[in-house]
């Protein structure tokens, strides 16, 4: 699977306040790699093709070829509305057909200037009273932290589908898929709640 070295759109400074603060919404997220997640969204043109939809119909993890690591050329409409979501309008006609548009990048920027460079040395409290004067930039940070810790690794975050074990998922399967075991519904454990699966798929 590709890594990515270094931040891309994000300053390292900034990645590490997306760090601590997906990690203080999210516990855990910052370990996976949401900031590389977060910053792999904001730079997705910085790529060629850009890095919005993972390529398939397998990842590799079991068996067939990696094709999740091919990501994607975009169509026309795709690029111009996914560059207005991440760049924003800019003031520019083609994207502006429904009125100006603040994108995924402003949002950033001033979210992040408003926890402040220092975001990730503060105590918890503090981190907690700084997210909270910003409740939509907070939002939209959960959002991805959740992301970022719970979507595919190719996309940055997930770092060795750590956010997947950490809830029982075994994550894509194909070509290997399940088998007739596997697919049978778990027995209840004796407080009526279903085991737990494992990294690879058994209860």
């Amino acid at each position: 699977m590709i890594r990515l070295v270094g931040p891309v759109w994000l300053s390292p400074e900034d990645h590490a306040v997306v760090a601590a603060a997906g990690d203080r919404l999210v516990p855990g997220s910052a370990e996976t790699g949401v900031a590389d997640y977060v910053d792999t969204l904001l730079g997705a043109f910085e790529f060629d093709p850009p890095r919005i939809w993972a390529g398939g119909p397998f990842s590799g993890r079991h068996g067939g070829e990696a094709g999740f690591d091919s990501f994607l050329a975009l169509g026309a409409v795709e690029e111009l509305a996914w560059r207005t979501r991440i760049e924003g309008s800019r003031g520019l006609p083609e994207r502006e057909f429904n009125g100006p548009v603040r994108g995924l990048q402003e949002e950033y920027r001033d979210g992040l200037a408003s926890l402040g460079t220092d975001f990730a040395t503060l105590s918890p409290e503090e981190q907690d009273a700084r997210l909270g004067a910003v409740p939509e930039f907070k939002a939209l940070l959960y959002r991805h932290a959740c992301e970022g810790m719970y979507g595919d690794p190719v996309y940055g975050g997930n770092r060795g589908g750590a956010g997947w074990a950490a809830i029982g998922f075994a994550g894509d399967v194909q070509p290997r898929g399940w088998t007739a075991v596997e697919m049978r519904p778990p027995a209840a454990s004796e407080d009526g709640r279903p085991p737990a699966a494992s990294e690879d798929g058994h209860a």
